[in-house]
């Protein structure tokens, strides 16, 4: 017989219709942004001096002088990312590849932001678009400030998770490259030459313990800010600094509105010299604990966790204890069996009143001791109906089954979190368990609340939020963190989980509930929530409230009285109901034993008609981590945007708070107050520049301040032939990108001044930067500085002279197509090795991933096309799930330095964007 085809899935999105943001300026809108919106803003947070008992460290009690002032920069969009839209691409390829005709795909890049018609598209910060999820490059505390100040976020936030470095060591928490986890404090190959990460630690650090106290002080004080009143904070901590961190977060927050320290479990240990350390510690936090939002989860329970769970009521009505091997799970229980334990049915509190005193049981009359029954004369007599009760000696119990509630609250102490080869693959060096953030999220959050990740690692919290229809922003200062994380969710494959506000979702609840389904008009809104599975939570009160025990137990009466007088009059006897034995005796007369069968499957029938009611009127417990999903849809992550700070203002401050610009910052002083620009003038007089693709580098014969508060700060002299050249020197800020905004100013003054070329020496330049080579007859060298040059007296010297090296371009072909349509072919990129100095072409081989806009507005980049070169592979899963959708030669254009053919954009260009694996991006725009 032939094997029936399976069905086809479709690719679907979750969308948070109803939510909005502010609209944010793209890279190329930089140089239209409004002055007002483009200046500084700062953000006061007031101190509470006056807390007592609190901890105390070095610089505090200067520190609360004033209030915390932190810079809120305007934000700019880099890229627009719609996952979707590259999976409907494949599905497109691959129907043709097939010649099958099919719709054509709308294009989901068409109305990404949904500004109204009418507005002007400039008018940044004054409009609100759709939301779309945010991953940020940049230091958390003024992107923090900059979303409470600018986007009006102040209040808007549910959840946060935080997950500050746990010690003060510098390279243990970051990554270096794509490529690899391994990295090792003092190893200077593994230095990292972010400048944002080298600003968080090299600046933040300098005072050991005390600065990371600050550090951590004020990020939690910007985080509350942005907290709804009912949101949490979660801090993940290791057991070095969990104390200090627990008595700042009091004061922070306020000792009343700490919740629970979670610990959780993380290996299985490593060999110390003393006791080895297994875990970490949560500390959780509301903003206001009365009104906190909490959601629980729950975990099975098991005969081996409860002492007393150790006897089994059989559906044949015989009850026994459990043995060892049932009870450790080692062997199976007997189909249809029910365990249960015997549970207290009176209370401490002393018999008042009409309080019952006695109550008769089965010919035996119990009485509550010191205290009370739980329930009344009737609430008693509908469990003693039901079979719930048991006496044991002189004392009354009540049987709870472990299906009565088959599950706990789970509390705080997660074994569950360990990570094994079988869990999702690690791939940053500091990547906290899935299941860890996933537990928090829920506990704290519903569908369509909004997670914060101040420390986006390797995205887990994205991801997760992703996976359960929150919506996120996620900030990293480390390129490589936002490379891995933007690859981790493009290619990921979520469930499709039913929404409650859904037709499929109608039905499901109907099928749950066993009603009808509802007649109400849907609109696909994930704030209602998913349909999620449930357990029932039997309790004496709710047995002891149902009537319905009284009309079942009547109506078997009837049957079972009659029954019961007749076995009586067939052996001579007088038994009571709980008096007739399960199994007849073998001297009684044929008559009694069809009677006494027959009496026992009424009665085992008027159990099953009781249970029935019992469990249909039972209240229920949502499994907010066990949605139902439609496996006939494959989902994959909505749109979101990748993001960074102006580079104007990602600025240090100094002891006064006040604002210290790197571009302009004058050289009147040297020694122990050397300024950043005096010592890159001091380092580039007697390094010189490389240049990447000549022998030769350019040496300065001499070197000078250049006067004036331009970009601009010096003048140097240098040899070319015979002829003696001027260039002018424009240094970009010490913590921070050069955008090409910047470029072209400080080209223009330079070209107002009459120098022969402008070199440009900055930590990192803005992917847009990488065209721009020349303003009129004016070359502009764009060298690129050494971490070492910001980083000298905190680690050591690689000993390389190459501090200022010129970089080359990447090396982009576009090939015609036969049919009119054309290819992108990716040769290389020049990359620089901050360990040797050197810069060096590593072919496509040094490309971690590349993307296309392939029709590109000059507004937004747009991800279009996206191809991964390196080891990871993104897309595995989805590969998977869709592979009889997508045809294998589809999925390889993935990994190729390749593009797929693509038709000629009608407004004339493209852009390509190239990542290598230290997070360098080039962009480049072409017309085709």
């Amino acid at each position: 017989m032939a094997k029936k085809p399976a069905a086809s899935r479709t690719v679907e999105t979750l969308r948070h219709d109803d939510a909005r943001r502010k609209n944010i300026p793209t890279a190329e809108y930089q140089s239209v942004i409004q002055k007002e919106q483009e200046s500084p803003r700062t953000v006061r947070y007031p101190r509470n001096t006056d807390l007592d008992p609190q901890l105390v460290w070095r610089g505090k009690d200067q520190q609360d002088w004033s209030d915390l002032v932190v810079h809120a920069p305007p934000l700019y969009i880099q890229e627009k990312v719609h996952p979707k839209a590259l999976i409907d691409d494949l599905l497109r390829t691959t129907r043709e590849r097939a010649h099958e005709a099919g719709a054509i795909a709308p294009d989901l890049f068409a109305d990404f932001n949904g500004i109204p018609k009418n507005a002007d598209k400039t008018e940044f910060y004054q409009h609100d678009q759709n939301w779309s999820n945010r991953m940020i490059l940049g230091d958390s505390l003024q992107v923090m400030a900059s979303l409470a100040e600018r986007e009006g976020l102040r209040g808007k936030v549910q959840c946060i998770y935080f997950d500050p470095p746990y010690g003060i060591k510098f390279n243990s928490n970051f990554q270096w490259s794509t490529t690899g986890r391994d990295v090792k404090d003092g190893n200077a190959g593994h230095i990292t030459r972010e400048p944002e990460q080298v600003n968080a630690f090299r600046d933040t650090w300098r005072d050991g313990i005390h600065s990371y106290l600050t550090y951590l002080r004020d990020r939690l004080t910007v985080a509350r800010d942005l907290l709804t009143d009912s949101g949490s904070i979660f801090v993940q901590i290791g057991d070095e600094n969990v104390h200090r961190v627990r008595a700042m977060m009091d004061e922070v927050f306020g000792e009343d509105n700490f919740c629970r320290q979670i610990i959780f479990y993380k290996t299985t240990g490593k060999a110390s010299q003393i006791l080895d350390n297994t875990y970490d510690v949560l500390l959780w936090f509301a903003k206001n604990r009365d009104v906190a939002k909490y959601r629980p989860t729950y975990e099975t329970r098991t005969p081996a966790e409860d002492s007393n769970l150790r006897f089994i009521a059989l559906p044949d009505g015989l009850s026994r204890q459990l043995s060892p091997a049932e009870i450790s799970g080692s062997q199976p229980l007997p189909k249809g069996g029910r365990v249960y334990r015997p549970n207290p049915i009176t209370n401490q509190r002393p018999a008042q009143g009409a309080d019952l005193r006695v109550f008769d049981f089965q010919g035996v009359s119990y009485m509550p001791g010191g205290g009370t029954f739980r329930t009344d004369y009737i609430g008693l007599t509908r469990a003693a109906a039901a079979s719930r009760l048991l006496g044991i000696g002189r004392t009354l119990t009540f049987i709870r089954y472990l299906d009565d509630f088959p599950c706990k609250p789970r509390n705080d102490v997660w074994s569950d979190t360990r990570q094994s080869g079988f869990g999702d693959a690690k791939i940053y060096v500091v990547q906290t368990a899935t299941r860890v953030i996933e537990r928090c999220i829920l506990m704290t959050t519903d569908p369509g609340d909004l997670v914060l990740d101040p420390t986006c690692g390797s995205g887990t919290t994205a991801n997760v939020s992703e996976q359960w229809g929150r919506r996120w922003i996620t900030v990293d200062t480390s390129r490589v963190a936002l490379a891995l994380a933007r690859a981790r969710v493009m290619g990921a494959r979520y469930p499709f989980y039913m929404l409650a506000d859904s037709r499929d979702g109608q039905i499901k609840e109907a099928e749950v509930t066993r009603t009808a389904p509802s007649s109400l008009p849907v609109r696909g809104d994930i704030r209602q929530g998913f349909v999620y599975e449930r357990v029932p939570h039997i309790t004496l009160k709710s047995i002891a409230n149902n009537a319905e025990i009284d009309v079942i137990w009547e109506k078997w009466q009837q049957t079972l009285e009659p029954l019961r007088e007749k076995l009586n009059a067939a052996l001579g006897q007088q038994l009571r109901e709980w008096e007739i034995p399960r199994e007849a005796d073998k001297a009684w007369p044929q008559g009694a034993k069809a009677l006494h069968t027959e009496w026992w499957q009424a009665r085992i029938a008027r159990q099953k008609e009781i249970d029935a009611s019992i469990a249909a009127k039972a209240e229920f417990e949502y499994l907010y981590d066990k949605p139902y999903e439609d496996r006939r849809k494959v989902r994959v992550a909505g749109p979101f945007t990748v993001e960074s700070l102006s580079p104007h203002r990602v600025l240090g401050v100094d002891e006064d708070d006040e604002l210290i610009d790197g571009m302009r910052e004058p050289g009147t002083e040297y020694g122990a107050k050397q300024t950043f620009p005096q010592m890159i003038l001091d380092n580039l007089k007697t390094a010189g520049v490389q240049q990447a693709h000549k022998a030769d580098r350019i040496t300065f014969t001499a070197l000078s301040l250049w006067p004036g508060d331009g970009l601009v700060c010096a003048e140097g002299r240098y040899m070319e032939g015979e002829a003696e050249k001027r260039a002018a020197i424009f240094i970009g800020p010490e913590f921070g990108t050069v955008q090409r905004a910047d470029l072209v100013k400080a080209a223009r003054e330079a070209g107002d001044a009459g120098f022969d070329v402008l070199i440009a020496c900055a930590f990192n330049y803005e992917a847009h930067t990488t065209e721009f080579n020349k303003l009129g007859r004016l070359p502009v060298l764009k060298a690129r500085m050494n971490a070492d040059l910001h980083m000298a007296e905190d680690l050591k010297n690689t000993g390389k002279g190459n501090l200022f090296v010129i970089f080359g371009e990447p090396d982009i072909d576009i090939l015609p197509e036969k049919d009119g349509r054309v290819r992108v072919k990716v040769n290389g990129v020049d990359v620089f090795k901050p360990q040797t100095g050197e810069v060096v072409s590593d072919g496509a081989d040094g490309i971690a991933c590349w993307f296309i806009d392939t029709d590109y507005n000059e507004e937004s980049f747009f991800v279009r096309h996206a191809y991964f070169l390196g080891a990871n592979d993104p897309y595995g899963a989805l590969k998977t799930t869709l592979k009889a959708e997508i045809d294998p030669e589809a999925w390889a254009t993935l990994n190729s330095d390749t593009s797929r053919p693509f038709d000629r954009p009608k407004n004339g260009r493209i852009a390509v964007k190239v990542i290598n694996h230290l997070g360098d991006e080039v962009m480049k725009v072409f017309r085709v």
